[in-house]
């Protein structure tokens, strides 16, 4: 848990589950985290071996994130939780229909 601990770190590793992401993207896939927190998670989960950052000499210079093969490790996982939370939300949703 300590290696995906901190706000928006699931979010982040399951941004980059289909590939490499630039940090703008990062930003679209996930709106209500701030520039400043993701630029820190980022850096966290680099420090952690989760993802890793490419820089690419370009004009201007580009950033890109992707998982490491310890990050791809987490996703069964994360998919998982994600599999509860659609089923815990189609309960409510179920629950809330009979109500009616």
């Amino acid at each position: 848990m300590a290696v995906i601990s901190g706000a928006w770190a699931p979010n982040v590793i399951w941004s980059l589950r289909a590939g490499s992401r630039r940090f703008s993207e990062l930003r679209s896939d996930i709106p209500p985290v701030s520039a400043k927190v993701l630029s820190t998670r980022l850096s966290e989960l680099e420090s952690r071996g989760v993802l890793v950052r490419h820089v690419r000499r370009t004009s201007p210079p580009s950033t890109e994130y992707e998982l490491t093969s310890l990050g791809a490790e987490l996703l069964p996982a994360l998919d998982a939780i994600v599999q509860v939370g659609y089923r815990l939300k189609a309960q409510r949703s179920a629950g809330k229909n009979s109500e009616v």
